[in-house]
Parts: C-alpha cells; structure tokens; sequence
C-alpha cells in the first residue's frame, strides 16, 4: 500500500467533508470560509463552488446532484492564531442542502441545534449525523446523534457522548462513529456503544471511511495521517503525509473508489493516495 500521499490542490482553508458525488466529482468543504470547494485531480485546482457561510463541516452526496452540509455556525479561527486573513461569520447551525449548480444552500434544519459536524445515510434510507457542539474538552458530555426523516422530522437517538466526530454506516447497516480517542459501533435503536478500538492515539480520530473488506480509513488529526484499522479494531496501517499539518477527513474516489482522498485542515490542503489494493465501500446517496 502506498504510504506518503500527493498533493492534489491547495487553498481550502480548513478543509473537511470530502465527497465523491454521483457525476463524478470531488467536492470538499472549507469551514474557515464557508463555502464548498470542487477539486479538480488532473489540472491541481480548487475552485469555489457553493456558498453556505458559517462552518460547513461534513458533507454528504445526493442523487440528483445535490449536496447536503452539517452546518457547525462558524468558528473563530483567530483564537487558534489560524487563518489570520479570514473573519469569522457565524450563522445558524443546522442542516444545508445545497442545489446542484451550487447556487443555493436552503436549511433543512435550522433550529435546536449545537454544532452538526458529520453525516451518513442509513439502511433505513434515514440520513444521520453528529451534533456534537464546538470542542470543548472540559465541557459536558452533550454530544447527540440525530436521524433525520425525508418529511422533515428529527429526533435523537443517541446521546451524551464527550465528543462525537465522524460517523459511517458498514455494509451489514452497523453505525459507526468516532468518539473521543476511539471508534465505537452505535445501536441507534437505544444509544448503546461498543468500543472497537478506544484509542487511535494521540491525534484521535475526526472523519473516516471504509473499504469493501471494512476496514476503517480514519483521518487522525495532529498525528498527520491516516490510520487504517481492521474490522476487529487492530490498526494495520498508515497513510502518512510529509511535513506537519491537520488531517480532518477522508473518502474514496476515482473511477474504481481506489484513490483516497483526505483534508489536510492546516496547512489547507487535499491530498490523496493512489492505487489502494481495496477498493472504497460504495455509499448510499441520499
């Protein structure tokens, strides 16, 4: 497997929510300055596609073109002494749908919530995601998933997590996500967790995704890589870039889901790594 990514364009300003979509392109989001961004792998570009201010976080491709976006409400980058030359503007969080010509990004959800961060569609045909609020490791444990309906409604169901991240679904339909340090499998039926490994390490984890044998592709912050760990929740392998920087996200694309592309937040970047010796696990649009 290769090890040290490419760089594949520049200039997304804490990237994240890396999309493959159904006509074939790669769309990633910029939370600093709220806007999606469409990656061009052959000309190195990254061209604004979708305004949606605040802090798009994670996204989600549709059938008819369409994109969803975890909107998180903005995040002051100056207090981090990132992004000096961006203002914050902050908006409601909630849930965007954003046209397929990029032209609009209506709430589907735009009140009670704290901080959307990612999503994933369900066997169920319900669209999930993570609402864990801003980071705040001395906070409470308020972090909550919710499952969102075609006709509108919502509801929890699971809460209380410190800090729940990225969120998947496997191909036998379990809901994992990425809590605290770990990985954990949720039964969206009454909240319950299983760990499948509690520690990813120093950089933890953020977003992931995973490939036909299911094996998970998790994007590990600090620690500058992506760590892929076996369905029993033993890490096998390392995807490494060179320099320092923030890795935020991951997901397969290319024509055989054999390339995988990843956020690198800071220094803001996307980066990928090509011929995987397993294809990407195909995802549900919704």
């Amino acid at each position: 497997m290769a090890t040290i990514g490419r760089v594949v364009a520049d200039g997304v300003a804490f990237g994240e929510g890396p999309i493959w979509t159904t006509d074939d392109r790669l769309i990633v989001t910029s939370v600093a300055d709220g806007w999606l961004f469409e990656i061009d792998d052959h000309k190195g570009t990254a061209r604004p596609w979708a305004e949606t201010g605040g802090g798009p976080n994670g996204a989600f491709a549709c059938a008819d073109g369409s994109v969803l976006v975890t909107q998180n409400g903005g995040t002051d980058f100056h207090r981090l002494g990132l992004f000096l030359d961006r203002e914050p503007v902050h908006v409601t969080p909630g849930l965007q749908l954003v046209s397929p010509d990029g032209s609009a990004a209506p709430y589907l959800i735009d009140r009670d919530m704290l901080a959307p961060n990612d999503l994933a569609v369900g066997p169920d045909g319900a669209l999930y995601f993570t609402d864990p609020g801003h980071f705040d490791p001395k906070g409470p444990r308020r972090g909550r998933i919710i499952r969102y309906e075609r006709d509108g409604s919502w509801q929890i169901v699971a809460d209380q997590f410190r800090f729940c991240n990225g969120i998947a679904f496997t191909a036998d339909g379990e809901m994992i996500v990425v809590e605290k340090r770990g990985l954990y499998r949720v039964d969206p039926s009454d909240g319950a967790r299983e760990p499948i490994i509690e520690d990813l390490g120093p950089g933890g984890g953020d977003g992931f995704c995973l490939d036909v044998e299911g094996n998970f592709y998790v994007a590990s912050t600090s620690a500058h890589c992506v760590i892929v760990v076996s369905p029993e929740g033993v890490e096998v392998d390392r995807l490494e870039l060179e320099g320092e920087g923030i890795v935020t996200n991951c997901c397969f694309g290319g024509p055989d889901r054999r390339t995988l592309y990843a956020t690198e937040a800071v220094p803001g970047r996307v980066v990928a790594w090509d011929d995987l010796p397993v294809p990407g696990l195909p995802l549900a649009f919704w």
